[in-house]
């Protein structure tokens, strides 16, 4: 018997026809770090929120089985009566709060727990000092960035000091450091104290290290399960240095930087030659532009252009002032000094997309846009319009379903599509890929590919740097609101401490897709090499190469 247990559970939200959970027998013992993947609306997130009776509790829906805690069923204990054995992290850290005030927020468990006021201080400033937010103590949920109130919510739940934590999407706001400081607390957590972890992540490159076993969800079951190197291995949303491991035929497939350097001592590919892409206009230019919050300086860009044809990563920590160039570029945030000009519309899809829906179907919100727009809602060059971007952003299978009741990766391509469909020369994306599998990223970037084909321009605000390896044609790196680097992706992708994990094991390559085509070269040259060989010696061609390798 494990610490949780999954017994013949079978759950249904309200509105579907299909199984959310699925799960027959499942435990997850005492002290486990567990990582669960799987494509966007497989039923990771449900699955979570069963483990401490969010469902079926606070979402209707028809559940039978049982989901047993400890010795506590999820059936006869409500969310609240299970706060002491399990906390909880929500994939949207800003559904958590309910006091305007970090240290009153983190408070306000224990209190309902009744602890007294000397535990209170001391479990806050335990949790304040575990994730590096003692700074941010005195501040108002709604002043923190998205990354700053995810490590709040979390801390939140820590309080409580319980024997398992729950965490849906983590690191899916954080920078690189961040996210690095988050797992770190939460391995420290669990070797340290014992506390039992189960975390769903698409970002798996950080995580997958650091947990004892992996579960892979899909249509609400459970169809892997086991060594995350194992079980890792054939998912396709697998780390990168395993998708890279994949290309060059290495076994046992390498699941951190380190292993996977190892495999590629002795390799020394070359770089791409670079294809320069075709510019056209200038879409938008800030000049001189400077932007103050609450007294700080948050934006200080002395010149910054994106002409058409080009897709551009903005990437920095957290506060970096990513969010706010993005808003200021879209004429939502206005300039304390200096000019924004534009040439043409420009669409932006802000991080939290909640208040970007009000129709009753995904087709309807996308519909809706070029209603407001001026285009007949009947049109049937509208219609065509509307296909094309479920069909580009992989959206038609939801094309019927309600908004809220998507997973969060979906959400997030159908708040592109709302925006983009209005055909806007210049789309200003903010943290795009939160909640996205790969499917869903895949999709998003042959998007993005198309529109810029098409004589559009992006700009994109990313912690994600194997997005902005892929698809970025130039990056630019925020610091404290100024700009301190801009150029083409794979020149300032290779100063970064946080460099794409391709670039750390071979480079000058940025790509898992890079290393394939070089690998390719390498196999044709070395079979050219071999044929040549058994030609002198009268044998036959052999065509066939197994992996490179050193």
């Amino acid at each position: 018997m494990g610490t949780v247990n999954f017994d013949g559970v079978r759950y249904q939200y309200r509105d579907s026809e299909t199984y959310a959970i699925s799960v027959d027998n499942l435990q997850v013992h005492a002290g486990e770090f567990v990582l669960a993947v799987g494509a966007s609306g497989s039923g990771k997130s449900t699955l979570l929120r069963a483990v401490n009776g969010i469902v079926p509790h606070l979402t209707g829906g028809t559940f039978t089985g049982t989901v047993r805690v400890g010795n506590r069923t999820t059936r006869d204990h409500e969310p609240r009566m299970l706060a002491d054995v399990v906390g909880f992290v929500h994939q949207d850290p800003e559904s958590q709060f309910v006091v305007d005030h970090v240290e009153s927020d983190i408070a306000f468990v224990l209190e309902n727990l009744g602890h007294d006021t000397a535990t209170m201080r001391r479990r806050i400033e335990e949790v304040l000092d575990a994730l590096g937010i003692a700074h941010l103590r005195d501040r108002e949920p709604a002043t923190l960035s998205g990354g700053e109130r995810q490590r709040v919510a979390i801390a939140g739940a820590l309080a409580a000091a319980p024997s398992i934590l729950v965490l849906d999407e983590p690191t899916s706001q954080l920078d690189p450091q961040g996210a690095e400081d988050v797992l770190a607390a939460l391995a420290r957590l669990n070797t340290d104290l014992g506390t039992t972890v189960v975390i769903a992540e698409h970002r798996v490159d950080r995580a997958a290290p650091l947990v004892d076993r992996a579960l892979v969800i899909d249509h609400g079951m459970v169809v892997g399960d086991g060594d995350p190197s194992s079980v890792l291995g054939a998912y396709p949303g697998a780390p990168t240095v395993t998708q890279l491991g994949r290309a060059l035929g290495w076994s046992p497939l390498p699941l951190t930087v380190k292993a996977a350097r190892a495999f590629a001592v002795g390799l020394h590919p070359v770089a791409p030659q670079s294809i320069a892409p075709s510019l056209g206009d200038i879409l938008v230019r800030a000049n001189r532009l400077r932007v103050q919050y609450r007294g700080r300086v948050a934006l200080h860009i002395d010149d910054l252009i994106v002409r058409a044809g080009e897709i551009v990563a903005i990437l920095g920590r957290n506060g970096a002032g990513k969010s706010t160039l993005l808003r200021t570029l879209a004429a939502l945030q206005r300039p304390d000094s200096g000019t924004v000009e534009r040439n043409g519309r420009v669409s932006y899809v802000p991080q939290e997309t909640g208040p970007l829906f009000s129709a009753p179907t995904a087709i309807d919100e996308i519909a809706a846009t070029l209603r407001l727009l001026g285009h007949a809602s009947r049109n049937a060059a509208s219609n065509d319009i509307v296909r094309r971007w479920l069909s580009r952003l992989d959206l038609e299978a939801v094309a019927k379903r309600h908004p809220r009741s998507l997973s969060g990766g979906e959400r997030q391509r159908l708040a592109i599509a709302v925006v983009a469909v209005g055909g806007a020369p210049l789309l200003l994306l903010d943290e795009p890929t939160r909640g996205m599998d790969t499917q869903s990223r895949n999709a998003l970037e042959r998007a993005l590919g198309e529109h810029a084909a098409q004589g559009g321009g992006i700009m994109l605000a990313t912690h994600d740097v194997e997005l902005a390896a892929r698809t970025a044609t130039r990056v630019v790196v925020l610091g404290d609101g100024e700009i301190v680097a801009d150029g083409p992706a794979r020149a300032v992708l290779s100063g970064s401490l946080f460099a794409p994990q391709t670039l750390r094991v071979v480079p000058p390559l940025i790509t898992v897709d890079e290393a394939s085509r070089w690998a390719a070269q390498q196999h044709g040259h070395q079979t050219e090499i071999e044929n040549g060989d058994r030609a002198r010696q009268g044998m036959p061609s052999d065509d066939s190469l197994g992996s490179v390798s050193p």
